[in-house]
């Protein structure tokens, strides 16, 4: 098993996890940045959105996933702060940070569907760089697999794959990789796409989460630390319905030739 603190400076320990996330982040706010200039958006919009958004969206990720393990943090409630110790959802994370966008959106006077296009690409690519910081600490796993199956996978995803949880040692299926790739091709897509003269505003950040919520629902089958409501998986319960939504909004927009 892979050591999840990268380094030490002092008493502090600087974990892989927050490395890969603050990455994500850094090169999120680069990307926007950059597309926002060349949409002649304002920079200090963005900045701005960055600076309360992004704690937003992290305090929205952590309560999301808390909430629906509130088994393991109830007997324990100075761990709900520990998100180095990994338990951020991406569904909550969006929650948090799209009530702040709505505020600014509309303080601002600033186009809503325009500012989701830049966001969508940094954000799904963030997505592909954060599932690497599950992969150290052994989350986003999938189902028990053989040695024969695993051996077709580099030596060091076959090692940290290698998990022990409550129903036992076996290898496993590396969800968080397949998530992480499939995360990856969105992005390629939305920045080939947001090129093309037939998108209208608006089309970026619905195909993001028309594609994204697809790949999520089909790899969400094959994980064992699903967040759950009953028997069912919160994350499939919801790509549904993104799945239905974004395809409906794009469907009336571009028959209704929206523009904004």
């Amino acid at each position: 098993m892979l050591d999840p603190v990268a380094f030490r400076v002092g008493p502090l320990e600087i974990r892989w996890y927050a490395l890969f996330i603050s990455t994500a982040l850094i090169l999120g706010i680069v990307l926007a940045l950059k597309e926002a200039n060349r949409k002649k958006i304002s920079e200090d919009f963005f900045l701005d959105f960055f600076l309360y958004g992004i704690p937003a969206a992290i305090i929205g990720a952590r309560l999301y996933y808390v909430f629906f393990r509130w088994s393991l943090y109830s007997g324990q409630p100075s761990r709900i702060i520990a998100i180095w110790e990994g338990g951020l959802a991406i569904h909550g994370g969006i929650i948090g940070g799209l009530l702040v966008l709505i505020v600014l959106v509309k303080k601002r006077k600033v186009m809503f569907w325009q500012v989701v296009d830049v966001l969508a690409p940094p954000l799904i690519l963030g997505k592909a760089i954060g599932r690497w910081g599950n992969f150290i600490n052994q989350e986003a796993y999938g189902n028990p697999v053989s040695e024969e199956f695993i051996s077709y996978f580099p030596e060091f995803i076959q090692n940290q794959m290698y998990i022990t949880d409550q129903i036992g040692s076996f290898y496993r299926n590396p969800a968080f990789l397949y998530s992480s790739i499939w995360n990856l091709l969105v992005f390629i897509f939305l920045i080939w796409l947001r090129r093309k003269e037939f998108v209208i505003s608006g089309d970026i950040f619905l195909v993001y989460l028309l594609a994204y919520s697809g790949g999520r629902f089909f790899i969400e089958g094959i994980r064992v630390d699903s967040l759950m409501l009953g028997p069912f998986r919160i994350a499939q319960i919801l790509s549904v319905v993104l799945i239905l939504l974004s395809l409906l909004l794009l469907i009336f927009r571009h028959k209704k030739g929206v523009r904004n």
